[in-house]
């Protein structure tokens, strides 16, 4: 494949930061095609060369097209993706492929089954930080790593409508720091133990969700991970990451506005964390982007696939039925249904 040809379904905030990023920076890969009921012609009134379309059924079936990019809400992932893998395009999704587990377990198969490589887009393993993180731990920096500890805050609330189509903390915020886990420690989640609370705004509470979490992971030789999630850090996004070892230990902090320290008689002050997430993560949305194209060019794995997305999501469902049961749960109680496996 010498240059990977792909169509773009959903222009929202994260279809345009891929879709400026293939553009600008990455040579191997072109947008042929934007889907978007929305969207009538390109973002910027360039590229005139791009087919658009408000039909997303026209562009997968376009020959042209190698690769389809899903940037859509989250309820139509599932839908593009089984199109994708029956018109043979290779896929990349934001995450989650699907709220079901069931379904999630055939999107996966059924893409390796029909050879489709697939790739979900957990951006944050993709962070230059974390990136180095992850390859420190495996070149021994710190030696046997014990506990992993996550920080994720959101600066303040989504909206309302939001979080009551989100599939809960859990599945729209946690399992970025679950599959986190997994990627750093680089073995497999036994069982799980949460507690969450509603105590930012009782309407969280009222759309049936959380705000608040703290969830231990056990691994199968019995190590840890510790994650605490809060939608509302009044100080800015909040996002670090700390690995303890035998050897040693990393720590990832945040990503300032600046670097600028002040001293003097008042005290030592610095900038506060950035505001969004957008913002933290400009560069992981570009090297996923690159290694996603890499890997079809290259004929590599994809760096987060299906069973990876997989993986994330019975330990967020884990994680829900921990609160909701009160006790911790084995990964081995998430089973799949196989009445809903269609």
């Amino acid at each position: 494949m010498k240059q990977v040809n792909i169509a773009l379904f959903g222009m929202g905030r994260i279809g345009k930061i891929h879709f400026r990023n293939i553009e600008q920076h990455v040579p191997d890969a072109r947008i042929v095609a934007v889907a978007d009921p929305f969207l009538s012609g390109s973002p910027d009134g360039k590229n005139s060369n791009i087919f658009f379309s408000k039909n997303a059924d026209e562009v997968i079936a376009m020959p042209e097209v190698d690769a389809i990019l899903i940037c859509t809400p989250t309820s139509s992932h599932a839908d593009l993706i089984e199109k994708g893998i029956r018109n043979g395009k290779h896929i990349f999704c934001e995450k989650p492929m699907d709220l079901s587990l069931e379904r999630t377990v055939v999107l996966s198969s059924m893409a390796d089954d029909a050879g489709i490589k697939l790739m979900l887009g957990f951006n944050r393993r993709f962070d230059p930080d974390f990136m180095e993180a992850h390859k420190s731990v495996r070149a021994g920096a710190v030696g046997d790593v014990q506990v992993i500890k996550i920080t994720s805050r959101d600066p303040g609330l989504p909206p309302i409508d939001y979080i009551k189509h989100s599939g809960g903390l859990f599945m729209d915020m946690a399992i970025h720091d679950f599959d986190m886990a997994r990627y750093i420690m680089g073995k497999e989640v036994v069982e799980v133990f949460a507690r969450g609370l509603n105590i930012i705004d009782k309407a969280v509470g009222e759309a049936g969700d959380i705000d608040t979490a703290l969830t231990t992971l056990i691994f199968e030789d019995g190590t840890y991970a510790v994650i605490d999630n809060s939608r509302k850090a009044v100080y800015g996004y909040d996002q670090r990451l700390e690995i303890f070892g035998g050897g040693g230990m990393i720590q990832v902090e945040n990503n300032l506005h600046n670097r600028n320290v002040i001293y003097n008689e008042q005290g030592i002050r610095h900038s506060l964390p950035l505001d969004f997430f957008m913002d933290r993560y400009v560069h992981s949305y570009l090297n996923e982007m690159k290694l996603f194209v890499d890997a079809l060019k290259n004929n590599k794995p994809m760096p987060a696939g299906g069973a990876d997305a997989l993986k994330a999501t019975q330990i967020a469902y884990a994680a829900k039925m921990s609160v909701e049961l009160g006790r911790s749960v084995k990964l081995s109680e998430v089973k799949v249904k196989p009445e809903k496996v269609r």
